[in-house]
């Protein structure tokens, strides 16, 4: 019996009860959707991690302070605090991989101007930082190496800042007060969105280093320090550099650790991306729960069909038909309802994604592997749930099943 002549009649035994078969194929068709969805989940939420990782910057090394010991203890990254301006300069003298330096001095301000008041923090940067973190403005101008030598109290706001302070007005040339301090407003920042983890990158005010430094900070410690790269290929090679740079200025022996710590943008993106990755994992796994169900709904029915057709299984057996025959006979009945449910289930799937992304905002990602594999599963569900029922048909005596009633 060809391949044609077998689907032909499982497709004529299905369609003979409808009823039964889409209530059979609903397991199915939950199962494949619910894969779907929960994968586009996944695949959304790791699209948009690249995305807030590519917003942090081109070709990004991030300088912090490293781990202290206390009495033989660490005490964690972060803890060492000898970053200073003149690492940074050393940085930007004596690194031939890098196009740009900036250090990243952080104060927390009330915010006065305008309309209104606000909660944020001034970040002291030099002028490479708008390169760095490829961050244009919307409006204005960014700062210049005469208002950094000159020390001028000039700011460049985030979207947040502007619309909080300065809601409905243009902020180019007012003044914010910052601790009680004037700053003029030259410029806001092009609109950047959320970080991987969910801080407003638009809440924000960019000044001059060496301002933030005299009139807002007053440490001689500073917690960041931003550097980038021609290329992705350098970025390695400038973190060793960046390396023997640190240890020199910090006057570190051989046998000394480094107190302080370098990443790139690849290591950030990575780890941000595995927790996407084992999330989608997660949820496809909670989801094809569903298509276990629907295999075992399957089975039933494929079990009822064949004590259903005991009578006709040993007419086909009586007029030369063999065992082999009906087991694959029922075995393709099995899997036809299976990728015909799994089909449907692609459809529901996608439509749960839209009408999801709709109503909550969240990104969804469908990928046609991942609709290959969903339906490919469905079929092995359906070849592994029906052959049970299939070898039960095969094994049946064809005198016992003519006598059936």
């Amino acid at each position: 019996m060809n391949g044609m002549r077998l689907v032909k009649i499982a497709s004529q035994s299905i369609v003979k009860n409808k009823m039964r078969t889409l209530l059979t194929m609903l397991g199915i068709i939950i199962g494949v959707g619910a894969v779907i969805v929960m994968v586009a989940i996944g695949q959304g939420a790791k699209a948009q991690i690249q995305q807030r990782i590519a917003n942090l910057g081109t070709n990004l090394v991030v300088v912090t302070p490293g781990a202290s010991n206390a009495g033989g203890v660490n005490q964690g990254a972060g803890t060492a605090s000898r970053l200073t301006l003149a690492d940074a300069d050393a940085l930007k003298r004596e690194s031939t991989l890098l196009t740009g330096v900036s250090p990243v001095i952080v104060a927390p301000v009330q915010a006065v101007g305008g309309v209104g008041n606000w909660r944020t923090q001034v970040n002291g940067v030099s002028v490479d930082y708008s390169a760095i973190r490829d961050w244009g403005v919307s409006s204005g101008r960014f700062f210049d190496d005469a208002d950094l030598r000159a020390m001028r109290k000039v700011a460049v706001i985030g979207k947040t800042v502007a619309d909080n302070l300065f809601a409905g007005q243009d902020p180019i040339g007012q003044q914010v007060r910052l601790r009680s301090v004037p700053f003029e407003v030259i410029g806001v920042l092009e609109p950047k969105g959320q970080t991987a983890e969910g801080r407003d990158q638009d809440d924000v005010i960019l000044s001059p280093y060496t301002t933030v430094q005299t009139r807002l900070a007053g440490r001689n410690f500073i917690p960041q320090i931003l550097g980038t790269t021609g290329s992705k290929e350098e970025i390695a090679a400038a973190q060793q550099e960046m390396r023997g740079v640190l240890r020199e200025s910090h006057k570190l022996a051989d046998y000394e650790n480094d107190d302080f710590t370098i990443r790139n943008q690849g290591e950030l993106a990575t780890a941000a991306q595995g927790t996407a990755q084992v999330m989608t994992l997660l949820l496809a796994a909670i989801a094809s729960i569903s298509l276990l169900v629907g295999g075992i709904g399957i089975m039933n029915i494929m079990l009822v069909s064949v004590t259903e057709r005991t009578r006709e299984i040993g007419i086909r057996m009586a007029i030369g038909a063999r065992g082999s025959d009906v087991l694959t006979q029922f075995l393709v009945e099995s899997v036809v309802m299976s990728v015909i449910g799994g089909a449907i289930g692609v459809g529901v799937g996608y439509a749960g994604a839209a009408v999801l992304h709709r109503i909550t905002g969240w990104g969804t990602a469908i990928s046609l592997p991942v609709v290959f594999l969903a339906i490919g599963f469905s079929a092995a569900v359906g070849i592994f749930f029906g052959f049970y029922p299939a070898r039960k048909a095969a094994a049946l005596d064809p005198i016992e099943a003519l006598r059936y009633e």
